[in-house]
């Protein structure tokens, strides 16, 4: 179970470095052979490498050795593999005819102990170094700069600082930043750097009780409350017991405090060199100024040889089984987890042998109806799947799956369950269908190289990084085409290719461990008795003067913290100046045909157009708008769309279903649009305005598009609704996936609490996807459970007053000739579709929500040892203008005054604000956090922060800058074409944009002092939500305080 620590996709909007889990198979930042969705040969996705030319060539340089010249064809790119004369470092450098530029500088750094030093070092780098001596440059390029990409992850084996931009001058600022903080850090000559991101002892008074404070110390405690985290740490310690895999480099809470400043030091000293060093460039800058660039840093060092190797984990011939406890709660003290775990190899596995585990991984774990994930769905042992499939990022692959909510008395049933399918599955094979399906998926997603909203180089350097790390050729692991035909081939011959790989691999391979998680009420008081008592000893054992002066050394740290950087110190930091800068909003092309209504006294449905280069594959986005829809059906809505894809139809079972879509399409899912749309001129609208559709949204290449369209036509249709054990058994997954989300991610919860209380879309998302949907989840089970027909006949009346063409919005982007295929093809769907929805049956309309009745200050309880803390209200009422200047404050608060004080002097992980111009709703939120009055507090002394700033002419346009690189951020095609939707649906226009482009590049430092103005009224009447411990969110109500008190409500 591979770890990554990330931060930025782990918490929405937030501003806090590296560190959330993130499982190493089912990340889209992955190597290419999991970045996949669906297929077809005939896609075009790159560009002839010849088209290349004009970006320049890799040549030979002084400062290095040219080791060899590559084209990876698959993704257009031209690779040079250069290796520098003085010190030995690697250099990767690749072509691309693409903007958005990527660098990055990876070190191999495997810890031997659980203090968490790879993951404290690689916080602690980007606070301040010898050129840049500011307290924290990574921040101050948050601020100011026009990147698309600003992170850095610590994984098991090695630490990553990637960083992109689509303005060179940005990237190479980027760079030079980056570049000094790895190799010159500040931290390592600075004690208080360890303090503030790693660990520390705080005392301010010696009367009071000693804490530990500290980043990561906070951030770890945050992540080990998971029990799913709990058992990702156990079982990779059990699996590599001999190599640096089974300590955790993360760090462990109870052991972190065991790091000492030398020990620190020491490390960066000993992997932080460019001997150590893979470096990577990508993109369409010029390829010479990169190596000089790099020069200018790798040429004062010398070789270093220290062994960094990461060492093979021998495997064991028998299987064994271990227990560990997680914290419960009354709802979970009979729900235990059981996972079976594998390392599958101790050699190198052949390029065809890592492509057909991953095809492998599909067919048994890559949709609810692949074979294994399907078996025990429907075993009725669990809940809900736990274990991340095939994790194939380190040197050595494991694969894992299980079962979380499994009552005590079935625990040691689900280990044979899990062997006895893998060993009929390798007896009697797949299905042909199967087969077909799943190989079409990933060749789908290799050929249309989608990466989301993270840059195409990044997901290009972790997966080349998944060979290089380790000493192989970098660009192994990016070709698809030979291993791929390779399988194929053998698929045509006959040969047992899955059935080999399962014997090998799984069946016959001795080196598994069962890891079974057993739920503990009294463990979270235990372990937070443990602490304190660790920290009463440890006071105890000091005198008088030891501890004076740990208070002294708080105050200290504090003052440091507090004490804003000199102007020559900010000056020193490469800048861009607004005359870098577009003027002009970047519009993505749009066409609305709005045609004839299909029945009288229906609306007439709309065809939107975007076109836009999509290398032959069409996205389409089929919207039903559900305004109409009643209070009473909202909690039904998620487990609807659920049913459109997991329940198969009337025709056809889930599993026929879902081979059809992976053989036949890119794949398709749901999403639902809840908001609250625009008026003219950024005015903000009253609070029971929204626009409300449930999409059905796909993806084909252009000659599928006839098939698509049916496929997405019969799931919203004719999904069966008569399926019981399906349905209960999603309403078990639902219900498992809100216990484990609501603790790691309190804050979109709290967040979507607050939003709640001041519209309609907000009292809907929280009904649909918040602590509502969880409650109304909850019962729908019972229900599901105890009166089944009233269920499936309440879904079947949703669905016939959602599914019609009567106000349908069709939305198609893709290039001209692509869309000229599909165009024809969607209107036919609008034939097939009901022409009209059933009468109104009464109820209280989504647009009546009772908003008026939600304002409440709750904390709500759930199993943590940290706090999410949410404060928030109307900072502009209906009928206010908004201006574009409200962004740029709102972002500067986020990286600026949140950021040091909630994060650097509070110790949580981020500390971070929403505005939301189109309601003028705003929101203060922490995330993992140790404090909660505290942060409140800090909450309240922004408007004061704001009134009195002052802030140099630089400073100002650093701000502005960085939000208007928020606007700019790079996008895919798919991506492109849903934003323009909704921007067309909330009636925003592009002349709309551009006045707030116009507004917000003529910030002055006057709004930010209105804007302070606004958050002072919002100390007085904005609402609280907090989710964390019951201990920690009674103890802030006791006494006096200026804060709400909080109704308290058990969640779990």
């Amino acid at each position: 179970a591979a770890h990554a620590w990330r931060a930025s996709a782990a918490m929405t909007g937030s501003i806090a470095r590296s560190s959330s889990v993130l499982s190493a198979s089912r990340s889209s930042l992955v190597r290419a052979s999991r970045v996949a969705t669906a297929a077809s040969p005939r896609m075009a996705t790159v560009a002839p490498s010849a088209s290349l030319a004009k970006l320049g060539t890799h040549a030979e340089h002084p400062a290095y050795d040219l080791v060899s010249v590559d084209t990876v064809d698959e993704y257009g790119a031209v690779c040079g593999l250069y290796r520098h004369k003085k010190t030995g470092a690697e250099v990767l450098s690749v072509i691309a005819d693409e903007p958005n530029k990527v660098f990055g500088i990876v070190f191999r750094t495997p810890p031997s102990d659980s203090t968490g030093v790879p993951h404290i070092l690689e916080h602690s780098v980007l606070c301040g170094s010898r050129k840049y001596p500011t307290k924290d440059p990574f921040v101050e390029l948050l601020k100011g700069s026009l990147q698309t990409f600003l992170n850095a992850f610590t994984y098991p084996d090695r630490t990553c600082y990637p960083v992109a931009s689509q303005n060179l001058k940005d990237f190479y600022n980027l760079i030079n930043v980056y570049l000094d903080a790895v190799l010159h850090p500040r931290a390592i000559n600075d004690p208080a750097v360890l303090e503030q991101e790693g660990w520390h002892l705080e005392l301010d008074d010696t009367e009071r009780p000693l804490t530990y404070k500290g980043v990561v110390y906070n951030e770890m405690k945050g992540v080990y409350s998971s029990p799913d985290a709990l058992m990702m740490r156990r079982t990779q310690q059990e699996l590599f017991p001999d190599n640096t895999y089974g300590v955790d480099s993360g760090g462990t809470p109870e052991i972190i405090p065991e790091l000492t400043f030398e020990k620190f030091r020491d490390f960066h000293g000993a992997f932080y060199h460019p001997t150590n060093a893979r470096v990577f460039f990508y993109g369409d800058d010029p390829p010479a100024a990169r190596l000089d660039l790099l020069d200018e840093y790798l040429r004062e060092f010398e070789a270093n040889p220290k062994d960094s190797t990461i060492k093979v984990q021998k495997l064991r011939t028998e299987p064994w089984t271990v227990e560990e406890r997680f914290p419960a709660t009354p709802e979970t003290a009979d729900k235990h987890m059981v996972a079976v775990n594998w390392v599958l190899h101790d050699e190198a596995l052949p390029l065809k042998d890592q492509l057909a585990l991953g095809v492998l991984d599909h067919l048994l774990l890559g949709t609810s109806a692949s074979a294994l994930a399907k078996a025990l769905t429907e075993s009725n042992l669990g809940d809900d799947l736990v274990g991340g499939g095939l994790q194939d990022e380190l040197l050595q692959n494991t694969f894992g799956i299980g079962l979380k909510g499994v009552k005590g008395v079935d625990a040691d049933k689900v280990e044979p369950l899990i062997l006895d399918v893998l060993r009929k599955t390798a007896a009697e094979g797949f299905d042909a269908e199967a087969v077909t399906a799943s190989i079409n998926t990933i060749e789908f997603g290799l050929r249309e190289f989608n990466t989301g909203g993270f840059p195409r180089g990044l997901s290009f350097m972790l997966g080349a990084m998944s060979e290089w790390l380790y000493d192989r050729s970098p660009l192994d692991a990016l070709r698809f085409e030979k291993p791929l035909a390779e399988l194929k081939a053998s698929l045509d011959k006959g040969e047992p290719v899955f059935e080999s790989l399962i014997q090998k691999y799984l069946v016959g391979n001795g080196h598994r461990v069962t890891v079974k998680m057993v739920p503990d009420l009294g463990l979270e008081a235990e372990q937070q008795a443990a602490e304190e008592d660790r920290l009463a000893k440890i006071k105890a054992a000091m005198s008088a003067d030891d501890l004076a002066q740990v208070v002294r050394a708080t105050e200290a740290l504090k003052k440091r913290q507090a004490q804003p950087d000199s102007p020559e110190d900010v000056a020193k930091l490469p800048r861009l100046s607004l005359a870098d800068i577009e003027r002009e909003n970047r519009e993505i092309p749009i066409s609305v045909d709005e045609r004839e209504p299909m029945a009288p006294g229906a609306r007439a449905p709309t065809l939107v157009t975007h076109a836009i280069p999509s290398s032959g594959i069409v996205y389409a986005d089929v919207c039903f708008d559900a305004s109409a829809l009643t209070l009473e059906d909202a909690p039904l809505l998620p487990l609807l769309t659920s049913c459109f894809l997991e329940t198969g139809t009337t025709a056809k079972d889930r599993v026929a279903l879902s081979q059809e879509i992976g053989t036949h399409t890119g794949g398709i899912r749901t999403a639902t649009l809840l908001a609250q749309p625009s008026e003219a001129g950024g005015v903000v609208t009253e609070a029971d305005k929204l626009f409300a559709y449930v999409c059905v949204r796909g993806k084909a290449v252009a000659e599928k598009a006839p098939r698509l369209f049916e496929l997405m036509r019969q799931v919203a249709s004719d999904a069966n609704l008569d399926d019981q054990r399906r349905i209960v058994e999603m309403l078990k997954e639902s219900v498992a996936g809100f216990r484990a989300q609501i603790p790691a991610a309190g804050h979109t919860f709290a967040d979507a609490r607050l939003r709640a209380r001041y519209s309609a879309a907000g009292f809907l998302g929280d009904l649909t996807g918040g602590v509502a949907a969880y409650e109304e989840t909850k019962k729908l089970l019972e229900l599901a459970e105890k009166d089944w027909p009233a269920l499936s006949q309440r879904l079947k009346t949703l669905r016939a007053k959602l599914v019609s063409a009567d106000g349908l919005v069709i939305n198609l982007t893709g290039d001209e000739s692509t869309l000229a295929t599909a165009t024809p093809v969607a209107e036919q769907m609008l034939a097939d579709l009901p022409a009209s929805r059933p009468a109104a049956d009464g109820g209280i309309l989504w647009a009546q929500a009772p908003i008026a009745e939600a304002k409440v200050n709750e904390g709500l309880v759930v199993p943590t040892q940290v706090n999410y803390v949410a404060k928030g209200g109307q900072l502009y009422k209906p009928g206010e203008k908004v201006s574009g200047t409200a962004s740029v404050v709102s972002r500067y608060l986020r990286t600026g005054y949140l950021w040091d004080t909630v994060r650097v002097m509070g110790g949580a992980y981020g500390g971070f604000c929403r505005f939301s111009p189109q309601n003028g709703l705003f929101t203060y939120l922490s995330y993992r956090d140790p404090n909660l009055v505290g942060t409140l507090d800090n909450y309240d002394g922004a408007a004061d922060h704001l009134r009195s700033l002052e802030l140099s002419q630089s400073e100002l346009e650093g701000a502005i800058i960085g939000t208007v690189g928020d606007l700019d951020r790079p996008m895919q095609p798919d991506t492109k074409g849903f934003m323009s939707l909704q921007q067309w649906l909330a009636g925003e226009t592009a002349e709309d944009r551009q006045a707030r482009r116009d507004e917000l590049l003529a910030t002055t430092l006057k709004d930010f002092r209105e804007f302070g103005d606004r958050l002072a009224e919002l100390n007085k009447s904005g609402t609280v939500c907090v989710v964390g411990s019951k201990a920690a969110i009674q103890k802030a109500s006791e006494g006096d305080s200026k804060h709400p008190k909080l109704t308290v409500v058990d969640l779990m």
